[in-house]
Order: C-alpha cells, then sequence, then structure tokens
C-alpha cells in the first residue's frame, strides 16, 4: 500500500429550494439583499461557500506499515503506537471537532472509510444525527488505483453497505485514497448512485463534467489547506496552519464579489482534531462567520446546487 506522505506531494433557484436541506448556515445576506443580480452565484445571495470535510478513518488503517508520525519499524511487527495514535481520531478527534461543529452551527461532510463505519457505528450515526453527511471514503485503505474494476465496484458497493447500516443514510459523494481513483471510477460511482466527487483540485468552484453522457458533479478538494498535508508532512505549526487558512480566504472572498468561489478544508480525525488544532480550527470559521455573506454547506448540498445552477462551470458538456 502507498503512503499518503510519498504521494504529497440560475437559471433554476427555485428548483433548488427543495433540493437543499436545511443544514446549510449563512452569515448575513450581500448587500441587495436575496434579489439574483450579476454576483449571485450562491443560495441565499450568499458571496462565497466554505466546505469542511472531516475523515472518518481511525481503525481501517493497516495493523502494519501504516503511515504515522512513528519512526518506521519492519512490516512484519504490529506498530503498536501508531495504532494508538489512529484511536485518538475516534475517542477525541471527532467528538472534539463535532462539538465545535455545533457550536459554531456549521455542517459539514464526513469521509468515511466504510471499516471504520462498521467499528464505530455509534460514532458514525451521531455524526449524521448532528446534521452531517456521510461521504463514501473506500472500504479499507487499499489504494483504489491498484484495483481492478470489479474490485473497485465491490469495494465501494461495501462501502456503501456499512455505511448505511451504520447511519441509516446512503453516501452520494466520493473521496479515493489520495484522490487516486482509476479510468473506471468515475463510470461506477455512477451507476452505483453517486452524484459526485472530490478527487480533483483543479478549480476553486465546483463544476459539472461528462459521465456517459449525464452530468456529474466535482466539488473541488485541496491539498494546501489539507491538515494532513501541512501538519504531518510540511510540519506547520498552528500558528502557520491559521495565517494560511486566514490567508486563503482573504483572496477567495475578495474574488468571490466577481465569480464563484469556494474554499475547501480538511479535518481528519486524529489531526485536526488535536485540541490546540481544533483551536485553530474553529477560530477561523469566527473569522469567516464575521465576514458578510458566508455560507457553510455540505458537499452534497453544493453538489446538488452545482448540478442545478445555470452559472456552474461544464467542462465537456
Amino acid at each position: 500500500m502507498m503512503s499518503r506522505r510519498n504521494v504529497i506531494k440560475s437559471g433554476a433557484m427555485a428548483a433548488m429550494a427543495g433540493a437543499l436541506p436545511p443544514s446549510i448556515t449563512f452569515a448575513d445576506p450581500m448587500p441587495g439583499g436575496n434579489k439574483p443580480d450579476a454576483r449571485t452565484f450562491w443560495p441565499d445571495g450568499a458571496r462565497m461557500v466554505i466546505s469542511v470535510s472531516m475523515q472518518m478513518e481511525g481503525g481501517a488503517q493497516p495493523a502494519s506499515g501504516a503511515e504515522s508520525p512513528m519512526p518506521k519499524i519492519d512490516s512484519k511487527y504490529p506498530d503498536l503506537p501508531a495504532s494508538k495514535w489512529y484511536d485518538y481520531g475516534f475517542k477525541e478527534g471527532l467528538p472534539r471537532l463535532l462539538d465545535i461543529f455545533d457550536r459554531r452551527k456549521v455542517k459539514v461532510t464526513s469521509h468515511m472509510v466504510g471499516a471504520a463505519a462498521d467499528l464505530h457505528p455509534a460514532l458514525a450515526k451521531e455524526i449524521v444525527r448532528r446534521g452531517h453527511e456521510a461521504s463514501g471514503h473506500g472500504q479499507t485503505w487499499t489504494a483504489q488505483f491498484s484495483m481492478t474494476s470489479e474490485e473497485e465496484r465491490a469495494s465501494y458497493q461495501q462501502s456503501i453497505e456499512s455505511i448505511e447500516r451504520a447511519t441509516g443514510t446512503r453516501p452520494v459523494g466520493f473521496n479515493a485514497f489520495w484522490l487516486r481513483g482509476t479510468p473506471n471510477t468515475l463510470e461506477i460511482l455512477q451507476s452505483l448512485g453517486f452524484i459526485y466527487y472530490i478527487d480533483d483540485v483543479s478549480r476553486d468552484e465546483p463544476f459539472v463534467i461528462n459521465v456517459r453522457d449525464k452530468p456529474f458533479a466535482v466539488v473541488p478538494y485541496t491539498l494546501h489547506m489539507n491538515d494532513i498535508v501541512d501538519y504531518e508532512t510540511r510540519y506547520f505549526s498552528t500558528a502557520m496552519y491559521a495565517d494560511d487558512l486566514k490567508a486563503e480566504f482573504d483572496a477567495l472572498y475578495a474574488e468571490a464579489g466577481t465569480r464563484r468561489r469556494m474554499m475547501s478544508v480538511s479535518a481528519h480525525d486524529r489531526i485536526a482534531g488535536r485540541p490546540s488544532r481544533a483551536k485553530v480550527l474553529e477560530q477561523f470559521i469566527v473569522y469567516a462567520q464575521s465576514h458578510s455573506g458566508v455560507a457553510f454547506m455540505r458537499k452534497d448540498e453544493i453538489a446538488r446546487f452545482a448540478l442545478e445552477s445555470a452559472l456552474t462551470v461544464r467542462e465537456g458538456i
């Protein structure tokens, strides 16, 4: 299995009213209220959207060879300290992050590894109970790009069943291991009822692509706003990460006056869930919410909106 360290490296606003669940939180609307104008790129006249990813992965990692801050040992031995490092994610990290999102009235997308949902069904169910989205993240940590088409389909189907069993909801979004799917991934996802994936970092706004002559949404992910990249690979301090979050927001917020802009932030259970890092994330949320017209949206909400909006960029359609 490949280590993550080594691969770093409107046309229809009325129709949208029924498609968007009431979990979108908005700050004050843009000047001019909710009337559509040239700057109305998001529901309810929001100026800019932020989407937070919260990965649920703890316990699904391999028994040996899983990446961690621990010194590497021979893969023939179980890496017990690394296992405890991952355990932090479901014991402390996710509960802490959930409380932060509750305090700030923010709803997020939780990318759940199917095996993690199987191991911690009560926690997976609690995530959804609090209004967050359960999204597909594979059944195990086996890299999708190494799978045959049959293996890939079976893995996604198994993850659907695991998430449904734990949460009572069926995932409609997907995130591959380190964004690396196969040439068959999108067709497989579409055939299984998924409506979007995030494994694309080529834009700062959602867009729509053509999969078997049908529209499929892309809700772009992030690497430079990704906690696992910045903390575990670039060895950022919390102050450095906080500065990056603010700078990214400020730049996108300025651009959002004239075009649709979305900021993506990634928070892994065992990484962003640490006390000091969670504090930085909450402080950023407070900062963003102090600006008018900022909305926090789940990725399924963004995908449905992008599929319906006449202003969405469409590639190859």
